[in-house]
This record gives C-alpha cells, sequence and structure tokens, in this order.
C-alpha cells in the first residue's frame, strides 16, 4: 500500500474514533449536562421564591406588633363581651359633652331594630335536629343579643335623652365620632354604634326649644368563637394549621 493510501486509511480510521468517540462518549454527557442545566435552572427560580417568601416574613414579622396594637384599637370598636359599663361611660360622657340629659338605658330584644338575624340551614341527623351553626354562636352570645348577617352579635338598646335640638344633633355627631374612617385609615375612640331610628317630642315641662328623645340603636361583638385578636397575641400571630410545602423545584 503506498503511503498516500496508508495516509487516507489512517485518516478515515480517525474520522470513525472520533465519530465513535462523539455518539459513546460526549453526546450523552451533553444529555446529562442539559438535564443538570434545567434543574439548577429550576433551583435557582425555587431559591429566588423562597428568597422572595422569607423577605415578605421578615417585613411581616416586623410590621406584626404596630398591625396586632391597630387590632386591639380596633377591639374596641366591636368587643367580645357586651362591656355594658365602658358603653354606658361613653354614653355619659358623650351626653355630658352635648349637654344632654341621659335618662334611660334599657336593652332591646334580642333582633329588635334595623338588623336581621341570619336564619341558617337545619342539619337532620340520626338522632334528631342537629343545632345550625349560628345557633350554636347564639348560644355563647351575651344576653339579648343575636347573630347579624355580616357573623356579627349585634346588641339593641333603647336610650332616652332630654335636651334642646342642636343639643340633640351635638350629641348624634358624638355618637357618629366614635368610629370615623377617612380613605383606608380607620379612627376609633369608642364603640360601633349605629342609630336605627328616634323619636322627638316636645318637653311640655319646660317648653320650646326642649325636647324628649329615644333612640333605638346597636352596637356589634366579634364573633365569640374568634375574638377581638383571632388567637393573635402580642408576640406571635395564631398559629397557622395550613401545612408548609417543601418542594423545592426538579428532581435532581
Amino acid at each position: 500500500m503506498s503511503s498516500s493510501n496508508r495516509l487516507i486509511a489512517a485518516m478515515v480510521a480517525l474520522v470513525i474514533l472520533v465519530g465513535a468517540f462523539w455518539m459513546l462518549l460526549l453526546s450523552p454527557k451533553r444529555d446529562e449536562v442539559a438535564k443538570l442545566d434545567q434543574q439548577v435552572s429550576q433551583q435557582e427560580e425555587s431559591l429566588t421564591l423562597h428568597q422572595s417568601e422569607v423577605q415578605r416574613g421578615l417585613e411581616a414579622r416586623h410590621a406584626f406588633p404596630q398591625e396586632y396594637q391597630q387590632l386591639v384599637v380596633l377591639g374596641k370598636a366591636a368587643p367580645a363581651e357586651d362591656d355594658t359599663a365602658s358603653l354606658l361611660v361613653q354614653l355619659n360622657r358623650i351626653a355630658r359633652n352635648a349637654h344632654v340629659r341621659f335618662q334611660t338605658f334599657i336593652l332591646a330584644a334580642a333582633g329588635a331594630g334595623a338588623e336581621e338575624t341570619v336564619e341558617a340551614p337545619v342539619e337532620e341527623t340520626e338522632t334528631g335536629v342537629a343545632p345550625s351553626p349560628t345557633e350554636v354562636a347564639a348560644s355563647k352570645l351575651p344576653l339579648g343579643a343575636a347573630i347579624g348577617p355580616a357573623g356579627l352579635a349585634v346588641m339593641p338598646y333603647t336610650l332616652s335623652f332630654e335636651g334642646s335640638f342642636f343639643h340633640l344633633a351635638d350629641f348624634i355627631h358624638g355618637l357618629d365620632s366614635l368610629v370615623e374612617t377617612k380613605n383606608s385609615e380607620v379612627s376609633v375612640t369608642g364603640r360601633l354604634i349605629t342609630i336605627n331610628g328616634f323619636t322627638l317630642t316636645p318637653d311640655e315641662s319646660k317648653g320650646f326649644p326642649f325636647l324628649k328623645a329615644e333612640f333605638t340603636v346597636s352596637t356589634f361583638l366579634v364573633p365569640p368563637e374568634q375574638g377581638v385578636t383571632g388567637g393573635a397575641t402580642p408576640a406571635s400571630p395564631e398559629p397557622s394549621t395550613t401545612p408548609v410545602s417543601t418542594t423545592t423545584g426538579g428532581t435532581p
């Protein structure tokens, strides 16, 4: 075989060896590297997501004391108990500032006033009729309270006052100013009280411009099973019962 033929044969053999090396060794490794690159990309995306979750958690942890304090303040508007004593103190203060005379304070029958109680579906059991969730919640309420349409307990009262027309108007303004909203901010200095209706009659013993006024009002309580803070404490929120996912991306 001439030298040129040997050179051609050697080049052909070298090409065959390179092709075999590529097909048997390099190509599978390239596929494996591509899969690993995809897994690394998934892990990086998962890491970025969890870093974002951690950052939001740290921000929430930092803001929690202020949010908890705001929740407690809002609890003044709708407490967990009827707290009649503090309600009377607030009404007396407003009446005194408005220069009207506080006459009577009567707890009306449950469901009285503008608030309409919610009827829950009745559940049949093998042993008879089971109490509805509304009935169970109502059984935990203070005497005279009823469950309102938003799930809040409603306490209806009838109040009577004596004073001039403008002083009575000042009293109504005082009730309204206990809970005020401005944009997304809520200012709470006392109970949330809604006036369902009122009647004004002349005070014949004192004459014009003095009147006798009777108000039907409602105050509100948070659901008895929830409480004002929903189980949260000044140190931490309510423990979560939702399992935390530990998935971090593709299979390594």
